[in-house]
Parts: C-alpha cells; structure tokens; sequence
C-alpha cells in the first residue's frame, strides 16, 4: 500500500490523502486550500494525480477545507462514488453549491478590475453547475456500519465529534490472511462539547493518519466560557457597541447561537437584538434540525424532550436578503451579528468588518482558528491596518479570541484520542493538517509518550507502508 499526501501536509487546508492499495485508489477528502489568491488559485485547480484514475473518495466532514475541491475533481475526471456519513452528505449538497456560488461570484469581480488593466479574464475554479454534478456523487452511510469498497477493504465510519456528521474512518485491509488496520482520523472534536456527541475513539491501530491543528496548545476549559462570553456581551453592551463575530456556518455558529440561547434563558446577557447573517447557516442549521441522531444526551434533555428550538430564540433573527443584511449597517443598538466565514476571507462577514472595525466601541469576536495570511488572522495577531475589498482600513475596536468554541481537539485531547492505540503496535503515524508550529511540538509530545515511526509528511510525499 502506498500513500500520497497530495494536500494538507504541512499545512492546515486542502487536505488529500491518496491511498494506493492493489492498483485501486481511493482518495481521503478533497479539500480547497484557503488564504491569498495568488497562492492558492494554482494549487487548487492542480491534483498532484490524476482525477480520473481515483476509484473512490471517503469524506470525513463537511468543512470546505476537506470537501471544496470536490466539484473540481469531478470536472477534471473523477467519476466514481463519494462515501460520507448522511448528515456529511446533506451539509456537502448546501456547501459545495454555496462555494461554487462564491468562486463564480469572485471570478467576476475579479475580472472586472483584470478588465480595466487589459489583463484577460480567468475562469472560476468550479461553477454551480460542476457542483451540482458533483453532489450527484455522494452516498450516505451509518455510523459504525461496516461496508466493502473494494475487494478486501471495508470501512467504518465513527464518530468524530468535530461537526455534525463528522467522521474518523477505519480503513481494514485483508490480504493473504492477514488484516491492516489503518485509521484516519478527520478533524478530532472535543469531549463535552455541546449539540454532538464526544469522539468515538479509532482503536487497535496498524498506521494512524492524524491531524494536528492543535497540537501546541491546550484549550480554555469548559467551566470558564459561559461566564466569560456573558461578561464580554455585558461589557460590549454596555458602552453601546456592536459585536461582529466571523464564525464557520457550520458547526460553530449553531454552537455559539445554543449557548447565547441558554445565556438569554438564564438572564445572563442583556436584551439585545441577535442577528445570524448568512444564508449558508440558514441553511446548515435546517440540516442540523433533521438530523438529532447525532445530538448529545444533554441537547436531547434541555431542548428536545421539552419540543424547544435549541437554534430559535426570541432575540435570534436569521437574514436571508442581501436587503436585511445591508439593514443592519443602520442599526444603532448594541446588537450581535454572527456571519460567515470564521477566515473572514469571502461573504457577508467582509461587509460587517469593514463598517464596523473603525469604532473603538464595537468588539470583533474570534472563536476558532484562522489560516496563516487569511483577514482573520492579521486581526487576531493586532495589525493596526488591513485591507478589505482592496481598501486599507485602521482597526480601531476591541479583538478577542474565545478558543474554547474551536472544534479541534487540543494537545491533550489528541493524545486522548490515541489512547486506544498502543504504540508498541502502531507501526507509522501520520501527522497532517497542521501548520510546523503546532505540528512538530505535538510530534514530539508523541515521541515522548512512547509512539515510534512519527512522520510529519511533505507536500507531494508518496510513503510505502
């Protein structure tokens, strides 16, 4: 068997893993690389394979950094199944059209300045309807059910915990009597966290390919948010300013939208208007609706036995027109705007920075984490001046960082998660989706705790196993 990692090695986004295994290739995710243009442009509309020679893709979440280069692999040849878990594969029907949306939406601004230049056009990385052909690929399969992909490999996806319908996947390889048992985790998710169930653990490992996001740091625990984020919506309010909040549409607005609902119930947080600004989370939240087999125990008890809304409130308005959206620039009110995306690199979010960055009274809100060179991170790392829709804008208001709404596991609970994988029979781990600075620290945390063979791939690397 071989593996190519041919995107997200030694970095956080386009994550693509080619397993090679008797002559069929099957494709771990296909994710779009995210930050500058320029750097990113290439490397997206360029496979290190070829798509057409790929038998199969398994997928392990939705977030577009695993899944958004899918429409891309089916124009450029792919023509094979795509197993994901059900509520993957409805949020992927919502999300690849929204990305096909936003690269079409891009391409034409973009042409209009290469316009004035003289510069010939470019085309969009994909279309709407390269995405809608792609998403006529997908096949939706049950957690912890077992199914051949090809002679002598099954797969089994469990439950990761990161987002709904997340997935690590065990890949179990049966040859000449003998069985490989090879586990990719996904993005790892966190115990405790609310809406999902806590990660169930991959277990009696051969090869173990691991993400690394967090891997230098440990997050705020869980008894401390609720009374910090009450305290900072106070506060915020207080002195008449707004919070502007960049969050991923998936996942981590519905986490943030639950606990501002149980803050409100709780008269913990003042009366003050909330407004979800993005029709992708509009959306990705009437997917979470429809899928409670994937709640936790505690979302069944508060909201569900009770027949509550855990994602509707009475201060909670989803805007759906460009009209309402462009409405809350004449708000004067302490209010909340939660819009997309958590990079603050495209959508709504973009508008509501640059209107609202300039006052010292306004708070821009960061709960997760944000790639090298993207808009969010400059702002999460104090730049004073940042350019948004081409125009230089001094950041006048208050930034904070809340890390405990990310859905990455931590250090610790990475190494938690590997807990069921002894090392003296884990022949090679794999380290991806983590930038050097996260990625190296945890490698040797792993080293340390008695893993051997810990190998923190390159771009374009093929390994025999």
């Amino acid at each position: 068997m071989k593996i190519q990692f041919a995107g997200g090695a030694q970095t956080v986004t386009g994550s693509q893993h080619l397993l090679t295994i008797d002559g069929k290739r099957i494709l771990l995710e296909c994710g779009l690389y995210q930050g500058r243009r320029k750097d990113t442009y290439k490397l997206n509309r360029n496979f290190l394979y070829d798509p057409g020679e790929i038998d199969a893709v398994l997928l392990s979440h939705a977030h577009i950094d695993h899944s958004g280069n899918i429409p891309n692999l089916v124009k450029s040849g792919f023509n094979g199944p795509i197993y994901a878990t059900a509520a993957t594969v409805d949020l992927c029907q919502i999300m690849l059209r929204d990305s096909a949306h936003i690269h079409e939406m891009d391409s034409k601004w973009l042409n209009k300045r290469r316009s004035r230049k003289g510069k010939e056009p470019v085309d969009p990385l994909y279309t709407m309807d390269d995405a809608e052909r792609a998403c006529e690929h997908f096949i939706g399969m049950q957690y912890d059910h077992a199914f051949e992909i090809t002679a002598g490999v099954n797969i089994t996806f469990r439950d990761a915990g990161h987002i709904l319908g997340s997935a690590g996947i065990l890949i179990e390889i049966r040859k000449n009597g003998k069985k490989i048992r090879l586990g990719f985790s996904g993005d790892i998710g966190r115990k405790d966290m609310p809406i999902i169930r806590n990660p169930n653990l991959l277990r009696d490992l051969d090869i173990m390919i691991m993400e690394s996001t967090y891997g230098d740091r440990v997050h705020t625990h869980s008894e401390d948010i609720a009374g910090d984020l009450a305290q900072t919506v106070r506060r915020v309010a207080k002195r008449g300013g707004k919070i502007i909040v960049p969050a991923f549409a998936v996942g981590r607005t519905q986490l943030l939208v639950y606990m501002l609902h149980k803050l409100f119930d709780q008269n913990r947080i003042p009366n003050m208007p909330i407004f979800v600004d993005s029709p992708l989370a509009v959306r990705a939240t009437d997917v979470f609706r429809v899928h409670p087999e994937c709640y936790d125990r505690e979302m069944q008890r508060i909201f569900l036995q009770n027949h509550v809304d855990p994602f509707g409130f009475g201060r909670l308005t989803y805007t759906h027109s460009v009209e309402e959206s462009k409405s809350l620039n004449n708000l004067k009110i302490p209010h909340i705007i939660i819009s997309a995306s958590g990079m603050a690199e495209a959508g709504r979010i973009l508008h509501h920075l640059r209107n609202n960055i300039g006052d010292e009274k306004n708070l821009a809100l960061f709960v997760g984490y944000a790639a090298p060179h993207t808009l969010a991170r400059k702002l999460m790392e104090g730049e004073k001046n940042v350019r948004i829709f081409g125009e230089a804008h001094e950041v006048k208001c208050e930034i904070k960082s809340l890390d405990y709404f990310s859905a990455h596991a931590d250090r610790n609970e990475m190494l938690d998660y590997l807990s069921l994988v002894k090392p003296d029979r884990l022949q090679h781990l794999f380290l991806v989706h983590g930038d050097e600075k996260q990625a190296l620290p945890f490698k040797q945390t792993l080293e340390s705790a008695g893993y051997r063979s810990v190998h923190y791939p390159v771009m374009g690397e093929t390994i025999e196993v």
